[in-house]
């Protein structure tokens, strides 16, 4: 699945999360942060917000972007862990911010590893 979606002055944040109830693991790939028409030339800085392995919430600077040096960053598939927050913290873009969603399922690993299981005997 793709996921997009644009930070602006208004619109300072945006948040992927998935239902508490899933049993699915989810994972949110970013791959391009980029500036959109509009923009002015000033450092726009996103940050993302998500948990570290306590369970504390974390904010991490992923782009600096500004129209005249590097209006585009491309992340390379960034691997993040919903939920996850995405955060203008300075500038007032708008930065469009692209890349994907991919659901495992937990009983189709649990199948494909009784296939490998069999394939053994």
């Amino acid at each position: 699945l793709l996921l997009g979606c644009e930070l602006t002055a208004s619109t300072k944040s945006y948040t992927f999360q998935v239902d508490e109830e899933d049993d699915s693991d989810h994972i949110l790939a970013l791959s391009v942060v980029c500036l959109t028409d509009g923009a002015k030339d000033e450092c726009n800085v996103v940050e993302v917000i998500g948990r570290n392995h306590e369970n504390k919430e974390i904010a991490v600077p992923v782009a600096n972007l500004k129209l005249s040096c590097q209006p585009l960053l491309s992340l390379d598939n960034f691997k993040l862990q919903p939920p996850v927050t995405f955060r203008l913290a300075a500038g007032s873009g708008p930065v469009h911010l692209a890349g994907w969603h991919r659901i495992m399922h937990r009983e189709d690993a649990s199948l494909e590893e009784d296939d490998d299981l069999s394939e053994e005997d």
